[in-house]
Formats: C-alpha cells, structure tokens, sequence
C-alpha cells in the first residue's frame, strides 16, 4: 500500500511539473518551441503513467526527461536512448531489424497487410515411398508343466492383464496370478501373443530305466549304406530300392547276436535328400558314418559329418567295401583326419571298423563298437507319463489315411490317446511296428507307424499327447494360425525383396538396349510324391535348378498320385505336373491331360527326375544373343569401278577373297580387320562368285564383296562373316548328384 501510494504521488507530481512547463513557456513563441515542450512534458508524464520512470519523477531530475525532438513517439517508451541509438546505427549499417507489420484496421478481426512479393519457386521433392520394415526374428520360450501366469507373462513380454485376458478367451479360469497353467495352455496363450515355444518335460518322480541306441547310418551315394543294414538285418531292402540308391527315410530294430538291440535309421545319399539327413541327426544318438574304401570322402560324407556335429552327435566310421582290390582304407583314414574328425589311431575318440557287406566282413565289430559308444553314453528315458515321439516320415494310405513313422524318445504312447502332430490332431487308431505288426503301445526309442490322424503332417514334428479332442483341436488350430501368419509374413518380405531387387535391376538396365536385355521366364511345377519328406526333398531339388533366366516355380506340393484336380490346376497355370514314387496314371487322367495339353512326368529315380526337368528347363529358356564368327576370308586382290553414272552410284571398291575358314553371308555383318586390329564392321553391299549373286560362299572359294560405306580395302586384311547366335543354358549335374543349369 506504501508503495501505491508513492507510485500515485510519483505520477501528480509530474503532471504538476509538466503542467507547470507548459505555464512557464506560454509567453514565448508558439511556432519554435511551445509545440517542442509540450510534447516533451507530455512523453514525460505518459512514461511516468507506464510506472518506468519512478525514480526521475522522485528524484526531480528534468534533465532525464529532455529528449530530442525525434523521439518524442509513444511506440518507443518502453526504450531507453542508448537503444534507441544503437537502432540507428543498426538501420544505417544496413542490418536487419525487427519491424513491425502494418494493421489496416484495428480490432478482433484485424488483417494484415498481404505480401506483394512473387513466391519463390522450390524444386519439387517427390515423398519417399514407406516400406514395410522387416519383420525382426521370433523369440522363443522354453514353456513347463505347471508355470504360473506371473511365469508366463515375464517369459512373454506381456502384462499379467493380457494373459489373463488370454486365458479368459481360451475358456479356462485364471483367478490367481500364481495359478499353475498346463502345458497346453502355456502354448496357447504364447501362440496367441506371437512367440516360439519350447517344452520342457521334467523326469522328476518318474520311472527311468536304459533304453536301446537309436543309430543313423549316413555318407555319399552307392557306398553301401543300405547293404551294411541288410547284412545286420539279413534282408535285402536295397534290392527293393528303385536304381539300387535309397530315396527314403527308414527305420527299424535290429537284434544284435548279443541279445541287445539296435534302433538304425537309413538315411539317402543323393545330394536332394538334405533335410532327411538333418533330421536323422537331429533324433539320433550314434551316427554311423560309412566311406567306400575305393571311393573315399565325397561331398555327402562331408555335409553328413556337419550334420553330425551340428547335432553334437557322436561318429563311428566304418570303411566298407574294404574287399575290393582297389580299396584303400589308409587314405580314407588320412582324408578323415584331414578333415577335422578325431579317429583313435591318431589319439582321438572316433571309433573306425574296416567292414564289408557284401561279404559281411567285420560286421560284429561294428556292433561291438556301437554298443561300447552306448554304453559310454548311459542312455535312458522316463517309461511312464505321456509320451514325446518325433515324426520321421508320413504318407497317405488309400485304405488307412494319413500315417506318421515315429520314433518314440520318452514315456509310453498308448493307442487311444489324443494327440497333436505339428499343425495335425487326431486319435491314435493303431500302432504298428516296422513289421506291420499291430502293437498296443510304444516304449523309447521304438518306431511304429501311426494310424489315426485327421491329416497329414510335415516330417520332422513333434508328437504331443493332450487330455481330450477339444484340447487337440484347440491347440492344433491355434498352430495352424501360427502357422498361417508365418507364411503370409515370409511372403511379404519376398515380395519386397524382389521389388527391391527388381527396382535395382531396372536402374543398372537404364543405359543398356532393349535387345540386350533378357527376360526371365517362369516355370510353374506340381509335385506329387509318396511320402512328405520325398515331397519336400524334390521341391527343394527342383528350386535349386533356378537360373537367372529361368525360375522353377512351385505353385502345389503334396502326397498321393496325381488326380484330375491336379490336372485342372496345371491347365489353369500353364504348369507342368512332376510324379515321383507314385503309382500310374489312370486312363482318364491321361487323356485329359493330353486334351489340356499337359505335362506329366513320372519317375522313380531321382536322377531321371532332375534331369528331365533340367532339359525341360533348357528348352523353355529364352538364352542369350552371341556374335559368333561363321566364316574368314583373305584380301587378294582390289578393284574399282570409276566412272559410274549418277543412277547407279558414286565410284566402288571391291574386294577380291578366297574363303579360309567357315562361310561368308550375304545378310551377315562384315568386320574387317588389318593386323588383328578392327578397321571397319558394316553389312554387305554386294556378294559375288563368278559374275553371278550369290546368299553365301563356302570354304576354298573365290568371291568379291563389297562392305557397305567401306573403300579402305588392302591386299592381305582379313574379313571376318558374324553372326548372331542364341545361346541356351546347360544342365550340369555332377558326380555327387548336385546338379545345376549354367547359363
């Protein structure tokens, strides 16, 4: 209140002395100075009113408020002089200031003053196209029997609200946060969160007791894997085999003549049968790795030693063929030991048997060794709780249905349980063993054939047994969702690699010509084959054959003979439809194939297979334009024709040759060369023998010709015939079975 009250006798006292001002200089003249101070006193007390002047108007300084006549404006009272004069200097140096913008009415709806300047014109910047970001890799938990939902959510990466609202819409309660899931539930709630799962089985409070040894026998084509399992089993399954080479995947139990038995899985050799080696390294425990002795290491015993390790498997070698003249198992030994694998001759822990099968040659020291190596492993697995099996094989019966080979790794599968087979449900019908014997249940390491199954599922899944169908059908349906969201995913993302390589493609073609450029053309192929991992095998066969002017498209892969449904697909996209192990076409599926114009082709050995469709790959290949030269001629001799009228053209020079090499063409272009070095390359004007026109001219004759807009011509130069060849690829297939196409 003070300081109000100071402040408002601050403000009378100068109107008192501007008043007072004005008073005192009313007798002087009005025209030179009587405005000047008025306007003085007024600024003055319009500043004190602003309250910027408290102290002047206190102290009574008059000389505080004597400004020059300039200045006297109300827009700058809020400015001292020294300001006020460094604005001055600035807007004399040219500098800029801040000004501000004219009002052309006052009030709320006030406008400004519209710029009279032309707008500058920008370059146009085209937007950047956005581009799906690519899908980073799917995490995976390890899921148990029993977790809580505060497990799970942690696992997941969710809130505990999500995945109890998750298990609300499963149908199960979820009260608790610390209430225990199943197992199966557990892999609901993380399919539906979008995560892998991996199931752990505890052995806790079960019964363990040893189980046999399950044994793959791998290593390259024709060294007699399938005739050393024959002469353990005393069959001749490589007889049966179509070409003698094993194109399957089997399995089956051998009883040793000590009593014990081994479970053996027979892998092939051919480089197409990749996967089905990984996956008989993938659920085995001993591989048996088997080198000819007169062969040695060969592509496929090298992919199967890595597929060893990658497995972490143990490795027993076994050199067979060692009855051979030519057979030398010491080189063998020095390749293998070169290749990395520890053998014990030479202070490692890798067991080498020398055997024949054919003579059955060594073969109870393989037994012996592949029994000590299981013995060292202290094999064994729970028998009772439900049961773990992985799936070897699986095909289509007629009369059965869908079957899966199995190889069962812990617990007991009984026949009548609900089981889910990868993205397949079903309930267990019968169970047979390898002998088509009906079976009740299966132990560990036992392979049976599964009947029951609402469909067909890939090789390599997983065996999962469930308390009731609703359960299976839950859970197989949420991973086919799974499933079908991971395919459209992988779908995107190749198609925007190919945009992408497509855009690139376009750019590096933009200075090339049209002529030059080559297209690519699609060969759309159905496969139709016995079994799943067959199917499998010859599809990424057949993908392998891709070319940069040629790509194998594989519009439908599945099981069983071809069909007229399959036929109706191929007329529909032009496809070509591929058999392999299937039985013959019948009658009415062959004449409609041939009144659509369709391809089929069947086989039964995989050799025949990939190359026919490497020749049919050839001849569907567009190829590639080449300048090749088809003839040489030598100079002799030059004449000239002068003095020509204007009707027939200006003076000519022609050259006088004898054919070396090839045949010269009249249509093909000419090059001339001198030294080795090109001087001119036109077409032909002219070609003549003996007086008379003629299209070409063979090796050994004499001609004369003459190149268009070309008169350098000099005894000796050589004139070379080209012309303009297609080159088409070439199917290449080695002696491993790789094959490929060479463009």
């Amino acid at each position: 209140m003070a300081f109000r009250a100071f402040g408002k006798k601050g403000i009378s006292t100068s109107l008192t002395k501007a008043l007072a001002v004005t008073s005192r200089n009313s007798g002087a003249s009005v025209s030179e100075c009587g405005l000047q101070d008025s306007a003085k006193s007024l600024s003055a007390a319009v500043r004190h009113l602003h309250g910027c002047c408290y102290t002047a108007a206190f102290l009574g300084c008059d000389k505080d408020l004597a400004f020059s006549a300039d200045r006297w404006s109300i827009r700058y009272f809020h400015s001292s002089p020294e300001l006020l004069a460094r604005r001055k200097e600035d807007e004399s140096l040219g500098l800029k200031t801040s000004k501000r913008v004219k009002v052309l009415n006052s009030g709320k709806f006030s406008k400004r003053k519209k710029d009279t300047q032309p707008p500058v014109e920008t370059p146009y910047v085209p937007p950047k196209i956005k581009r799906a970001a690519k899908s980073l890799p799917v995490k995976t938990i390890e899921i148990f029997e029993g977790m809580t939902i505060v497990e799970l959510a942690k696992r997941c990466g969710e809130s505990i609200a999500t995945i109890q609202n998750i298990i609300t819409n499963v149908g199960e309660k979820a009260d608790s946060e610390f209430e225990a899931l199943s197992i199966d539930i557990a892999e609901l709630v993380a399919m539906e969160v979008g995560v892998n799962v991996h199931r752990l089985h505890t052995d806790e409070g079960t019964k363990i007791l040893p189980r046999p040894p399950v044994v793959t026998v791998m290593g390259h084509v024709d060294h007699g894997k399938t005739s050393l399992l024959d002469a353990l089993r005393q069959t001749s399954l490589a007889a049966k085999e179509a070409g003698g080479i094993t194109q399957h995947l089997g399995a089956f139990v051998v009883a040793m003549q000590s009593g014990d038995s081994i479970t053996f899985l027979d892998t092939p050799g051919h480089a197409a049968f990749s996967a089905m080696r990984a996956r008989g390294a993938a659920v085995t425990d001993v591989v048996v790795l088997v080198v000819a002795a007169d062969d040695g290491v060969m592509p496929q015993t090298l992919e199967a030693m890595s597929h060893a390790k990658a497995a972490n498997v143990p490795i027993v070698v076994a050199i067979n063929k060692c009855d051979k003249p030519d057979a030398n198992p010491e080189r063998v030994k020095v390749q293998l030991a070169s290749e990395g694998l520890p053998l014990e001759e030479m202070g490692g822990d890798v067991q080498v048997v020398e055997v024949s099968a054919i003579n059955k040659i060594g073969l109870d020291r393989l037994e012996e060794a592949l029994l000590l190596q299981a013995e060292l492993m202290d094999l064994k697995a729970r028998i009772d709780g439900p049961a773990q099996a992985y799936v070897v094989e699986a095909r289509v019966d007629k009369g059965r249905g869908p079957l899966a080979t199995a190889i069962v790794k812990a617990g007991t599968l009984v026949c009548g349980q609900h089981i889910v087979v990868g993205a397949e449900w079903g309930r267990i019908r019968c169970i047979r063993d390898m002998a088509r014997k009906t079976m009740a249940l299966a132990t560990p390491a036992m392979p049976v054939e599964i009947e029951g199954l609402k469909g067909l599922p890939m090789a390599g899944d997983d065996i999962v047994v469930v308390e009731s169908e609703e359960r299976a059908r839950m859970l197989s349906e949420g991973r086919k969702k799974k499933i079908e969201k991971d395919r459209l995913m992988r779908m995107e993302e190749e198609r925007l690699k190919l945009e992408e390589e497509r855009t690139k493609a376009s750019e590096d073609e933009e200075n090339e010509n049209e002529d030059e450029k080559s297209k690519r053309v699609e060969v759309p192929i159905i496969v139709k084959a016995d079994v799943q991992g067959t199917v499998q095998a010859v599809s990424d066969a057949l993908k392998s054959l891709n070319s940069p002017q040629v790509v194998v498209k594989v519009i439908h892969a599945g099981v069983g003979p071809v069909s007229q449904s399959d036929v109706d697909m191929a007329q529909a996209c032009s496809a070509c439809i591929v058999g392999f192990n299937v039985r013959d076409l019948p009658t009415a599926i062959s004449l409609s194939a041939a009144q659509a114009k369709i391809q089929i082709k069947l086989h039964r050995v995989i050799y025949h297979l990939l190359e026919d469709i490497g020749n049919l790959i050839v001849e569907k290949a567009p190829g590639t334009l080449e300048t090749k030269v088809a003839g040489e001629a030598q100079v002799l001799n030059i004449f000239e024709l002068k003095g020509r009228s204007k009707a027939k053209g200006e003076d000519v020079k022609i050259a006088g040759c004898r054919v070396v090499d090839g045949r010269l063409t009249r249509s093909a272009t000419l090059r001339l060369l001198r030294s080795g070095e090109i001087v001119f390359e036109g077409c032909c004007a002219s070609l003549k023998r003996e007086q008379q026109d003629v299209e070409a001219v063979g090796k050994g004759n004499e001609c004369g010709l003459v190149i268009k807009d070309c008169c350098d011509f000099q005894v000796g130069d050589v004139i070379q015939c080209l012309v303009k060849v297609n080159r088409k690829p070439k199917f290449i297939s080695s002696e491993s079975g790789a094959v490929r196409i060479e463009c």
